[in-house]
């Protein structure tokens, strides 16, 4: 059995605006410790599967700065997409790549920017996934044991016998919920929260791209006579151009009869605002996580992150203060998740220089 690993890296972060950029989005900054996300992502999944079979699916923009921080991979595995088309269309580009050598590989699908804790016990699940997608011929997803009402979260309802230890059949994919639906959701004990990792056989996903994005599939179709042909990336761009912007969730996994979840306690965190940023960061005797050079007095509960220049702040608490030499967020941190707005406003000003 061949197994690869495909690391989505191609979003831009924008809940971490000002640090997360679309030059250098959120999985190459250093968020936590040393290492960058994406560093951390492809150092977890290479103690089961070697650089050479890792493929990171990423755009124009940042291709050099992912080559640099990770020179191991091989730079024929970093595929360019010419541009965002959900993960739906980024799974399906590389697979078609992947299927080219191993019809029957089994492919590890993963986001470049999450935080998991716990190492053994991730790698000993992947290695049960892969085992049990080979063997099945089935569509399994993680799903994570949750700890609390997460509105921030997609969730997975499972059925009710195992068929495997901690691997059952998969009921119904739910949006992230409100708070009452999440305390339900967690209530009745058969809901996990979706993490956005996939595994599966090659020719499997093909097959149900096939089935069920019939027009995606007709581009992958279109594109495979390219492969190794020197017109390949060019002929991307024209079937991309065609495609309709779907995720991987949306196009596949809620159709399909043949999706499985593994239940999953691995200290996992999609990280998805600077709220959760906060939540898993050291913080001192008053509750706050300080990065970089500032004074603080009478302050409380807040995440401060200041790049070069200095920043005080006093008698304030719930705060999130991004400071970086070009831009500066103040936020309270229930407002974590309208970040994006103020992308959304950049964009629509057209003030490039700040995205």
């Amino acid at each position: 059995m061949k197994t690869f690993a495909v690391i989505m890296a191609g979003g831009v972060g924008s809940r971490f605006w000002p640090r997360s950029r679309e030059k250098m989005p959120k999985q190459l900054l250093k968020i936590f410790g040393e290492n960058t996300m994406i560093q951390d992502t492809v150092k977890r999944i290479n103690k089961l599967i070697p650089f050479e079979n890792i493929f990171i699916v990423t755009n124009k923009t940042q291709k050099d700065e992912i080559k640099r921080q990770i020179p191991e991979i091989p730079a024929q595995n970093i595929i360019i997409e010419p541009f965002g088309r959900n993960t739906a269309a980024c799974i399906g580009l590389a697979s078609i790549i992947i299927n080219n050598f191993h019809p029957d590989a089994v492919t590890i699908v993963l986001p470049s920017d999450h935080i998991i804790r716990d190492v053994d016990a991730f790698i000993d699940i992947m290695r049960r996934a892969t085992e049990f997608a080979y063997k099945r011929k089935g569509l399994v997803t993680i799903g994570i044991q949750p700890t609390r009402p997460e509105t921030g979260y997609g969730y997975i309802q499972r059925e009710e016998s195992e068929i495997e230890e901690n691997i059952f059949k998969v009921k119904t994919f739910a949006e992230k919920p409100n708070y009452q639906t999440a305390e339900k959701f967690l209530e009745s004990g058969d809901f996990l929260w979706n993490s956005g990792m996939f595994i599966w056989r090659v020719d499997v996903i093909l097959e149900e791209f096939k089935k069920h994005m019939p027009d995606l599939y007709e581009g992958l179709e279109k594109l495979q006579k390219h492969l190794m042909k020197d017109d390949f990336q060019k002929q991307v761009e024209l079937v991309y151009g065609m495609l309709r912007s779907i995720s991987i969730d949306y196009g596949v996994m809620e159709k399909s009869d043949r999706v499985y979840v593994i239940r999953s306690t691995f200290g996992w965190s999609d990280v998805g605002s600077w709220e959760e940023v906060y939540q898993l960061s050291h913080k001192d005797e008053n509750g706050n996580s300080i990065h970089g050079n500032c004074f603080l007095d009478d302050v409380k509960n807040s995440y401060i992150f200041s790049d070069d220049k200095f920043t005080a702040v006093l008698g304030l608490e719930n705060l999130i203060i991004i400071n970086t030499d070009d831009a500066l967020l103040i936020a309270n941190r229930t407002h974590s998740q309208d970040v994006k707005k103020v992308v959304d406003y950049l964009k629509m000003k057209k003030m490039n220089d700040y995205l």
